[in-house]
């Protein structure tokens, strides 16, 4: 996987993704990781939610890549 900018939407799709790769269940995930099975649950199907480490921990855990951040941009009005 090449480097790349991604939202929250777009990490909790991959965090799924890579899960459902390895064929884990979302508890056996949430036991590698530290957290509870709901945990996972939430940082899979509600983007909206701030589980950004959450999803990070998934993604590196099960895709085995390193996910950095965040990036923010702060634009300035002239």
């Amino acid at each position: 996987m090449k480097e790349q900018f991604v939202k929250e939407v777009k990490l909790a799709a991959l965090a799924k993704t890579a899960r459902l790769k390895l064929k884990l269940s979302k508890a056996e995930l949430g036991r590698q990781v530290g957290v509870t099975r709901g945990a996972i649950h939430q940082a899979e199907e509600f983007p909206e939610m701030s589980l950004t480490k959450v999803r990070i921990s998934m993604i590196e855990k099960c895709a085995k890549v390193k996910v950095s951040g965040p990036f923010y941009r702060i634009q300035q009005d002239d």
